[in-house]
């Protein structure tokens, strides 16, 4: 199986990176195909997550596909969809709903790997997974799917057995990724905050 590459996140997201203040949805949407590597590599553990990332980086690529102009980059579909209305629609399948849902999971996908990144090889990581979750996904989660994802995260294993499963056994792509998060957790964080700013300015964070 392929393995996951912490470079490929940190480069899409980088390249991401629109004006000031916008995000290319296309290479976002890419970094994300790689972020569900991850979890996948996981196997059950981060079933309650990887689903739901495969289900909504599907939908926004689609309506990528489809209407490329006007969802080029997140402020252009968020302006798109309010000023034609679209967010009231019935049956209509908003773009800004679902990456809503995709920047939550990137909250806590960042802070689970700046833990990550602060532990030692024997350090179990099922403690700082679930305190990463506690303080992201869990609020928006309804009480059995938090009761499940917490549960599942006490078989998570140690440090350096979990980037062997997900990067591979030989010690050159651990260490590889490694020294990539760092810059990785940066560009993310700022990928992060443009979105973040773009809700808060529309007023889109309470969208159900």
């Amino acid at each position: 199986m392929e393995k996951f590459n912490l470079l490929i996140v940190h480069d899409n997201f980088q390249t991401s990176l629109h004006d000031d203040d916008d995000v290319n949805l296309h290479f976002y949407l890419q970094s994300y195909e790689e972020l569900n590597k991850f979890f996948n590599l996981m196997g059950t553990v981060f079933g309650f997550v990887s689903n739901d990332l495969r289900a909504k980086i599907d939908i926004l690529s689609e309506l990528l596909t489809k209407n490329v102009d006007n969802f080029q980059t997140v402020k252009r579909m968020i302006e798109y969809e309010k000023n034609n209305l679209l967010l009231e629609k019935s049956g209509y399948t908003s773009g800004s709903r679902t990456l809503l849902r995709l920047h939550r999971g990137l909250d806590f996908i960042r802070l689970f790997l700046k833990n990550i990144g602060e532990i030692r090889d024997e350090d179990d990581t099922g403690c700082v997974c679930r305190e990463a979750y506690n303080v992201t996904l869990a609020k928006h989660h309804p009480f059995l799917i938090r009761k499940g994802a917490q549960l599942a995260m006490y078989t998570m294993p140690t440090r350096v057995d979990l980037l062997k499963k997900v990067c591979g056994d030989d010690e050159e792509s651990i260490n590889n990724a490694i020294n990539v998060l760092p810059r990785t957790l940066e560009v993310t964080g700022t990928v992060f905050e443009r979105i973040e700013k773009l809700y808060e300015v529309h007023n889109l964070h309470g969208l159900p």
